[in-house]
């Protein structure tokens, strides 16, 4: 696998992330952070995310390598709302990105907005799916219906989209094995480029989480590996290769903006709550997209925090994430993304993960087996070189490195 050296710590970002933080309702699992948006609160969000980006134009790379909008729903955005970043992106010489992702939800997918997005160089949309049975979309809260996501799929498909994906979930409350099949083969059937599977996460603070606490459902962790095996068996079948846990791709179509925080590159962040890494630093927006645009509005970035990362913690991260791919990592790939031999300083670590049948060393670098795939927060765990002050002290672990989509429990998407 090719090294993205432009990406890597020390450099301009090309890797550009978005947040918009709207949704028409919260969803029962949603712990990202989401707002409804009333119109004067949506039009100062746009010209606060525009102001952002000019403030912060110079650090960035002269062309972005990816660009990806996530939520929230970036699909709620209107088509004059969409015109104005649009707009901005052209004036600030920022088109041309080799891949430029946009999350919807296939309730707000329209003609008029998919080829005014097509036609401003926007590439690839991600479509939160999560399943295809109706009872089951009520269940989690959605506000589509399965006939939206085809109907919508098709739209996407006229305005020129050639490069579509499909979020979906398993392990919901209620979920058979026939249903997450039948499912699994629609979705297959639709054609998509991508497909990313999360099983679904109970969150604090969100109705699911409250939902089984009060033992309103029973958790079964046979029947989830069960859905997630069968998710590789068959997803393999439709012609799709696993490359990350969570991430599916049919040939040339894995998602490059997720690869580069898997493989430990910089990336750029705008909009409330979204984090980024660039140049060593970690840093977050403020969740609170009345604060965020009001700190814009007075000419200060928006930060909630930074730190400035040591070179061994950050590597022990990089290693953790890249080890959520199936192929892992070369020993020479982390070198150049770190500076450090994983070879020297996790070498019990990688013994212990093949000696527990969770782990594969060879000359060429280390890989998780397919059962430490299905462990691979805690696998990585294991590579990690952060101080337990930190932890205390408030700053994200794992789970919140990636910010909106950026990926739940490092999982890259923010299932719009």
């Amino acid at each position: 696998m090719a090294v993205m050296e432009e990406n890597f710590p020390g450099g301009p970002a090309s890797s550009l992330y978005f947040h918009v933080p709207f949704c028409a309702r919260k969803c029962e699992y949603c712990a990202f952070y989401s707002t409804a948006g009333d119109a004067e609160l949506m039009d100062r969000y746009v010209a606060s995310l525009v102001r952002e980006l000019e403030m912060r134009r110079h650090e960035l790379a002269r062309t972005p390598g990816t660009i990806f909008f996530g939520g929230g729903t970036p699909s709620l955005l209107s088509l004059r709302h969409w015109g104005e970043i649009l707009a901005a992106f052209e004036r600030l010489s920022l088109n041309g990105a080799g891949e430029w992702t946009v999350e919807s939800n296939p309730a707000t997918v329209s003609a008029d907005k998919a080829r005014l997005l097509r036609d401003a160089g926007v590439n690839r949309v991600s479509m939160g799916v999560q399943s295809l049975d109706e009872a089951l979309l009520d269940r989690l809260g959605r506000v589509h219906s399965r006939d939206m996501v085809f109907r919508s799929f098709d739209t996407l498909r006229a305005a020129g989209f050639d490069n579509i994906n499909l979020d979906l979930m398993f392990a919901i409350p209620g979920q058979t094995i026939d249903t997450w099949h039948a499912t699994l083969r629609e979705a297959m059937a639709m054609g998509s480029e991508h497909l990313s599977s999360y099983e679904v996460i109970y969150e604090e603070d969100t109705p699911l989480f409250e939902q089984m606490k009060a033992g309103e459902f029973d958790v079964d962790e046979d029947l989830s590996s069960q859905m997630f095996e069968d998710l590789i068996a068959l997803s393999a079948e439709g012609g799709f290769q696993q490359y990350e846990i969570a991430n599916f791709a049919r040939s040339g179509r894995r998602c490059r903006h997720n690869l580069t925080y898997w493989r430990g590159g910089a990336y750029a962040a705008f909009g409330p709550s979204a984090s980024g890494f660039e140049s060593g630093v970690r840093y977050r927006n403020v969740a609170n997209t009345r604060r965020y645009c009001e700190m814009l509005e007075q000419g200060q970035l928006p930060r909630d925090w930074s730190e400035t990362l040591e070179p061994l913690a950050r590597a022990g991260e990089i290693a953790a994430f890249g080890l959520r791919r199936n192929d892992g990592w070369a020993w020479s790939e982390f070198v150049a993304a770190t500076g450090f031999d994983l070879r020297v300083l996790w070498d019990s670590e990688m013994t212990d993960l093949v000696r527990r049948g969770w782990g594969v060393r060879d000359d060429q670098g280390f890989r998780l087996t397919p059962q430490g795939l299905r462990f691979a927060d805690a696998a990585g765990s294991e590579f990690l070189r952060t101080a337990p002050e930190a932890v205390r002290s408030g700053v994200p672990g794992l789970r919140g490195l990636l910010g909106g989509l950026q990926s739940a429990s490092v999982q890259a998407s923010s299932r719009t």
